[in-house]
């Protein structure tokens, strides 16, 4: 159910020929301006953006040449900073929003500068490589809204309610932010043929299904910031959310002396969830402290049921799995930063609490009084805390005016807790830090080295048994599940172009314990658990490139090339193969064109992506939408004050597929089952959208 189709647009023709012939003068390509201190090498104003028209600070910060936002790692509690955008300086107290929403919050219009500095010149521990920090300051009042509709050819219905809408302001000493939010509606579907194939290669069955996924995020979001006379500073922060998620399949499968079989799938994944944070930072002796606390919460109800229905007399059957899970997360936090030798230090110290509340149940349908019966299943019942206690010390500082330097060290203690089956209590003490030189021997090249200590986060889930009824796999309870921890090593390089734009390389190594994948459970079973040693590397270039300076006035092209590779150990055959579900390849280029002397632009977009298979102990199963995702899009940037967007997407028809090998028992050493091959219509996708202030 991937719901990464992008959009684009159709009627990029339109309007160009006409602005093409005035002759107003091109906006030149963005180039920074001087750095206003020795911390920031690139500082970008407002009018470097004045060609995009840009809405919020997303839009301007998307069109940095060679930066690419990096959100916050799904990390234990809140840790030490891991993204790479700031907000005056500060980086954001919350858990539950991503970089592009909390951008796309701020209009442009309050946005002073972007300044591109390296991480580790920076007072804040764990940042690295280049870092965006948005310099803002709220007006007396604002607002800005946009509407996202989109429209699929096949399948799916019309989703009409995308979008978002807020106000911002100050009143003295503070500032406050009110919205509400659904950026991420989506109305996914596809459908088509699947062939099911035995040892020799004989088709065996043939299937037709089609699949409707609707889905819906409305967010009401508030914030406010008290900046008073001194040092003292504070942030509030709310949200409550709903989630509307759905799926439909119904499907007819026919085969050789059997009859016709009706079979429906429904599954519906409604949920809400809250979150509450805040902090509060003043002068304490030679430095100054800062507060943080957060909590939220998730009530995660969740419900399958398939049935198959006959051509004939023959009795119907279906099956049900249900489970209602309530997750919790609470962080008291403290950090207290001084200066000392030369350089920063920071003291910072943390107490997360996590808690999973989780009842499932399996039924199967009766098919003569037609309701479903609860079979046991003990292995879903049952919940899972964690209490978690972290301390680090940090040490940073210029070394030369081209080197600098950054050291973390501390540890973690935590005790994780089950009940239900088998529930347990275990402690665990794990090291935890980091190493990073930032060395910037010219003014238009700048590199970084991190070498950290990383622990995972865990899904509580995975402790606990659950079943996967469209496939027929379960995973059973595993009590000694432990979080990944491994040793990282990257490497970033950037390089300016001046008014040609810029170059980025990444290079990523990563020696990994306790890598959570499936694993064996007793003589016959499964579940989500760990393997002792694997590794994964990365190649990472992107680049942006202004043709201006070739005569192409107002065209920008951006590229990314991903490379990537794994190695573990196969729990079930012993063999060495790549992570499941690995990325290892992934091909992007982006082209705009504003065109000189007009409010009009277009662009193209192409992608490809290449995922490895997920294992499991009876399959081997790929997954995945494509070849190639390409889309168009045409915009006016100023219809009556608003920019108005057209787009298509799926221009190349990349179709939903899945390729998947089932064995009679442990794959590597039983025959083949059956195959299964999947080639889904997704069709073109037709979006419209208008962004305006207020």
């Amino acid at each position: 159910m991937s719901r990464w189709t992008s959009i684009a647009a159709l009627t990029a023709a339109l309007g160009a020929g006409a602005v093409q012939a005035q002759e107003a003068p091109a906006v030149p390509a963005i180039a920074p301006a001087p750095a206003p201190s020795d911390a920031a090498r690139q500082v970008y104003a407002p009018a470097d953006f004045a060609r995009y028209a840009p809405k919020n600070a997303y839009d301007m910060l998307a069109q940095v040449p060679g930066f690419s936002i990096r959100d916050n790692e799904e990390r234990r509690g809140l840790g030490q900073a891991t993204g790479n955008v700031l907000f005056n300086g500060v980086r954001p107290s919350t858990k539950s929003d991503d970089m592009a929403t909390l951008l796309s919050r701020i209009p442009a219009g309050n946005v002073e500068r972007i300044e591109i500095v390296d991480g580790a010149s920076l007072d804040i521990p764990g940042l690295s490589g280049q870092v965006a920090n948005i310099v803002y300051r709220a007006d007396d009042f604002s607002g800005q809204f946009a509407w996202k509709p989109e429209f699929r050819a096949h399948y799916a219905h019309p989703l009409y309610t995308r979008g978002d809408i807020s106000v911002r302001g100050r009143t003295g000493a503070i500032e406050y932010e009110l919205g509400l939010y659904n950026n991420e509606g989506a109305r996914s579907a596809a459908g088509g043929p699947t062939l099911i194939l035995d040892g020799a290669g004989r088709i065996v069955e043939q299937r037709h299904d089609v699949w409707r996924s609707p889905y819906d995020t409305p967010k009401l979001s508030g914030h406010l910031t008290w900046d008073g006379p001194g040092d003292p500073i504070a942030h509030l922060g709310a949200h409550y959310q709903r989630k509307y998620d759905r799926y439909v399949e119904d499907g007819l499968r026919t085969s050789v002396g059997d009859p016709d079989r009706f079979r429906t799938v429904r599954e519906k994944n409604d949920s809400w969830n809250y979150e509450l944070s805040g902090d509060y930072q003043f002068g304490l002796g030679p430095g100054k402290l800062k507060l943080i606390g957060l909590r939220r919460f998730s009530h995660e109800p969740y419900s399958q049921e398939i049935v198959t229905r006959f051509a004939d007399a023959t009795p119907p059957e279906g099956d049900r799995f249900a489970q209602r899970g309530n997750l919790g997360e609470t962080i008291a936090r403290g950090e207290y930063q001084w200066k000392m030798l030369g350089g920063d230090w920071e003291l910072s110290g943390e107490a997360a609490f996590n808690t999973l509340d989780n009842v499932a149940s399996i039924a199967v349908l009766d098919p003569a009084a037609g309701v479903f019966v609860d079979q046991p299943f003990p292995g879903g019942i049952g919940g899972v805390s964690e209490d978690r206690y972290e301390g680090l010390l940090s040490f940073g500082r210029k070394l030369t005016d081209t080197l600098s330097f950054q050291l973390v060290a501390g540890a973690e203690h935590s005790k994780i807790t089950q009940t239900g089956i088998g529930g347990q209590e275990r402690s665990f003490f794990r090291p935890k830090g980091s190493l990073t030189l930032a060395w910037a021997p010219s003014a238009d090249l700048d590199m970084s080295l991190k070498i950290r200590r990383r622990v995972l986060q865990l899904s509580f889930y995975d402790f606990l048994a659950r079943a996967f009824l469209n496939d027929d796999n379960q995973n059973e309870v595993n009590n000694d599940l432990r979080p990944q921890q491994d040793w990282s090593f990257e490497f970033e390089a950037n390089k300016t172009l001046g008014v040609w734009g810029s170059t980025k390389l990444n290079l990523i190594y990563r020696d990994v314990e306790d890598r959570v994948d499936v694993i064996p459970v007793g003589a016959s079973g499964e579940a989500v658990g760990n393997i002792d040693r694997s590794w994964a590397a990365a190649i990472d270039w992107t680049t942006t490139i202004n043709l201006d300076p070739a005569g192409l006035k107002g065209v920008k092209v951006d590229t990314r090339l991903l490379l990537q590779t794994s190695s573990i150990r196969d729990p079930f055959t012993g063999e060495t193969r790549q992570w499941s579900g690995f990325t290892d390849r992934q091909i992007e280029i982006d082209l705009r064109h504003d065109i000189p002397g007009s409010d009009w632009a277009w662009g193209f977009n192409a992608n490809h992506s290449h995922i490895q298979p997920n294992y499991r102990r009876n399959q081997v199963d790929r997954t995945w939408e494509g070849p190639v995702f390409a889309s168009l899009f045409v915009e006016n940037k100023d219809v009556f004050g608003m920019t108005v967007r057209a787009q298509v997407a799926n221009m190349f028809n990349a179709r939903s597929r899945r390729d998947r090998t089932v064995y009679t028992g442990v794959r590597g050493e039983s025959p083949i089952a059956f195959v299964e091959q999947r080639d889904r219509l997704i069709g073109p996708v037709f979006a419209f959208s208008v962004r305006g202030k207020f």
